[in-house]
């Protein structure tokens, strides 16, 4: 009986082994894909492969606009780094003068010798003369306090000049190394939109692309802006920017790019209001802080319109709600529908 057992613990334990053999094998067929076409990722539509590459040029722009807003703050910090190397170098041209007034007062009062001044009066032949000697020496070394004074303070002015530059330079190295970070992300995301893109054959990329074209041919856009659009522009200023973003049109998107030839989208808006002597700063996240906010029921031609949660792409509206604006890479500057990405609002540049 015992023998019976054990003979049955072997046949168990058989099938057992069997049993889960047999899932190992199911379970690397479904790995590899040997069970046949059913297990097989599908195939993605060029609908969803173009979304994907609209999400990632997305992406590209919020690095974008982030690496703008560092270069800006690196470039900020080397204009005030070389003023203070520059500062520096005649704050010790200072002290070096300083110090050569003080060694010459020393040098003076050495060789005037060293005798007691009540000896040197006993002894002179011309105590009045003597007295009148005494009063300049004291005045001598009043003068000498004074110049000490001096070089203690172009001293310590020197110091917090070499200590106010190393801050800066400490500034730019993190802005220089927050700039490298945005840039990896930049050209990171465009590759992987490519890559997708490369998979498309040109008709369906095209495709995606053909509503943006007409919006772009509807109205006649061209380099001279219509004066429809201009007559309606707030401001003269504003009417200038208008004008140059029509003749700007067609002009390929390069991130990171203010023209005159290549622009993304701060850039351009940047350009534009540049051309008629406004100033603007450099990112879309400062530019919708740079003038007086307006609904978007009130927009006119010259107004900044402003997209995304995150405020990272921004266009110059030009009336019947259109805009003008740097797509991205796929798309130079162009005219579309303000309505084709999530509004977030607009700005007025007086």
């Amino acid at each position: 009986m015992a023998a019976h057992r054990r003979t049955g613990k072997r046949t168990a334990g058989g099938r057992t082994a069997r049993a889960a053999a047999t899932v190992a094998l199911v379970g690397a067929a479904a790995a590899t894909g040997l069970d046949g076409p059913a297990l097989a990722e599908p195939q993605r539509t060029p609908e969803q492969v173009r979304a994907d590459v609209a999400q990632l040029y997305r992406e590209a722009e919020a690095a974008t606009e982030k690496y703008n807003g560092a270069k800006e703050k690196a470039e900020s910090a080397q204009r005030r780094l070389r003023a203070l190397q520059d500062e520096t170098a005649r704050g010790k041209a200072r002290l070096d003068d300083a110090r050569e007034a003080l060694g010459s007062v020393a040098a003076a009062q050495y060789r005037g010798g060293g005798l007691d001044p009540a000896l040197q009066l006993v002894l002179t032949e011309d105590p009045d003369g003597y007295l009148e000697g005494a009063a300049l020496a004291e005045r001598v070394g009043s003068r000498q306090k004074a110049q000490v004074g001096r070089v203690r303070s172009r001293l310590r002015e020197i110091e917090q000049l070499r200590g106010a530059a190393r801050a800066e330079a400490e500034s730019l190295t993190s802005h220089r190394a927050e700039l490298e970070r945005h840039r990896k992300t930049i050209t990171g995301k465009l590759t992987a939109a490519r890559r997708l893109l490369a998979d498309l054959t040109p008709g369906q990329r095209d495709s995606g692309a053909g509503q943006a074209a007409r919006s772009s041919a509807d109205a006649g856009a061209g380099p001279a802006a219509p004066v429809s659009v201009t007559s309606r522009a707030p401001s003269a200023r504003a009417a200038e920017a208008v004008a140059y973003a029509y003749e700007k049109i067609g002009s390929p998107y390069v991130w990171g790019a203010t023209g005159p030839d290549a622009f993304d989208c701060s850039g351009l808006v940047q350009a534009a209001y540049r051309s008629a002597g406004v100033a603007l700063p450099r990112t879309t996240y400062a530019q919708i802080a740079a003038g007086r906010r307006v609904a978007r029921s009130e927009l006119l031609p010259g107004d900044l319109v402003f997209f995304y949660s995150g405020i990272s792409h921004v266009g110059i509206y030009v009336g019947d709600g259109r805009m003008i604006h740097a797509p991205n890479p796929s798309a130079p500057v162009r005219l579309a529908p303000v309505d084709e990405m999530p509004f977030a609002g607009a700005t007025r540049v007086s």
